[in-house]
This record gives structure tokens, sequence and C-alpha cells, in this order.
């Protein structure tokens, strides 16, 4: 009996730690979805008919508070979040978790197909809905495709999101290397630094007038869904060394 009892001590102390964080990611991805659901809802709604209040507002906003600094500021953020860097970014994700070079490998190739399918789902979702952008003549910048959700704020903040769960990985192992606990000051910075990167592109895609803001937030609201099933099954699918 007290074997059995042991062991099962063991079962819950080697889960403990896994189960907040799995907890943690399934809150994420209920609010993002809850969310997401209620935003596209509203946006159907509208669609054939005006724009919504907060988005006619945020959109006569950016097109009187643009100077020809901050568009070209805005221009040089927004390419950031689009073309090849955001799959680059990915590879880095993965290098960077890995502890030795088979694991380096099979992680960036793992961040890769994670954001090609997240892309591909974003923009099934976008062509499903397909909402209209605001009038060409209100562009300071190119784009194509429909609106919502955005590619540029969905990228953006799932290249942030990966960045951040690597450089994190990274930490843990070095710390436990070291016999050390807490967290670390620099991973906190680069996550906060990342998140707002990831923020200013999405908000460059109102300011250029190629976006309604609710485009953004979507965008957003979708990367959280998806990194948020992503760690969930990160935590649930692989062994507790490998996590």
């Amino acid at each position: 009996m007290s074997g059995e009892t042991s062991a099962m001590e063991q079962t819950r102390s080697a889960e403990g730690p896994v189960a907040p964080r799995i907890r943690t990611a399934l809150g994420a991805v209920l609010i993002g979805v809850v969310g997401l659901l209620g935003l596209t809802a509203v946006v159907l709604t509208a669609r054939h008919g005006s724009v919504l209040p907060i988005d006619r507002a945020a959109h006569t906003w950016s097109l009187h508070h643009r100077p020809a600094a901050l568009v070209t500021v805005a221009r040089v953020v927004t390419a950031t979040g689009t073309g090849v860097f955001p799959y680059a970014a990915a590879v880095a994700a993965g290098l960077t978790a890995g502890r030795d070079i088979r694991h380096r490998l099979a992680y960036a190739a793992g961040a890769l197909a994670f954001l090609l399918l997240g892309q591909a789902l974003r923009f099934g979702l976008m062509e499903t809905i397909g909402r209209p952008r605001p009038a060409v003549g209100d562009w300071a910048t190119h784009a194509s495709g429909f609106a919502f959700p955005s590619g540029h704020a969905t990228t953006s903040a799932l290249m942030a999101g990966l960045l951040v769960a690597a450089i994190g990985h990274r930490a843990r192992l070095r710390r436990a290397r070291a016999a050390g606990s807490g967290r670390s000051i620099g991973t906190a910075a680069v996550a906060v630094l990342l998140g707002c990167w990831a923020a200013a592109v999405g908000m460059s895609r109102v300011l250029l007038g190629v976006h309604w803001v609710t485009d953004v937030v979507a965008g957003w609201l979708f990367a959280a869904v998806w990194l948020g099933l992503g760690a969930a099954l990160i935590r649930t699918a692989l062994p507790a060394h490998q996590r």
C-alpha cells in the first residue's frame, strides 16, 4: 500500500508543474476563441452595412495623424511582419530552443510547420469572411486580399510567441544545468520587447490605412488561440525532459 502511495505521489509531483501551464494555455485558447468568435459575428453582421464605429474612429484618426516621417517608420515596422522574415524567425526560434543538433533541427522544422499551418488557417478564415479593406485612396502602403483578420498582426504575434517560448525554454535549460531557480530578468525583458514589436506591427496597419482596427485585434486573438493550442499540445504530448 505504501508503495502504491509513493508511486502516486511521484506521479503527481512529476505532473504538477505541467498541469498549471496546460490550464494557462487552454485558458488563453478559450479567451481567444470567445473573443474571436464574438468579433467575427460583429464583423459579419456589419459586413454589408456601415463600418463599425470603433473602426471608423480609428481609421479617421490615423488619416489625420500620420506625418510623412511617421509613415516612413510605419512602413519599416510593417515590413518586418511579412515576407521571409517571419519564417526565418520561426526557424531561429526552433534552433534556439533545441539542446543539441538533432533537437534544434526538429524544433526548427516544427516551428516552421506551426507557423505555416497557422497562416493557412488564417487565410482560410480571411477568405471565408471576405471583409473589404478601407478605401484604396486612404492607403499609405501596398496591400492585397481581404481584411479580416490582419495577416501582419497574426504573423507578428505568432513570431513573437514562438521566439518568447524558445528563449524561455533555453533559459530553463540553462537554469536546470546550473541547478538554479527563478525567472531571468533578461528573458522577461526580451518577451516585453517582442510583445511591443508585435503590437507595433499590428497598429502600423491601421496607421497606414490598410486595415480596420478590429482586423488587427482579430489577428492577435487568432494568434493567441493558435499559440495556446500549440503550447497545450506540447505539454501534453512531449515527455517532460523534452518540454
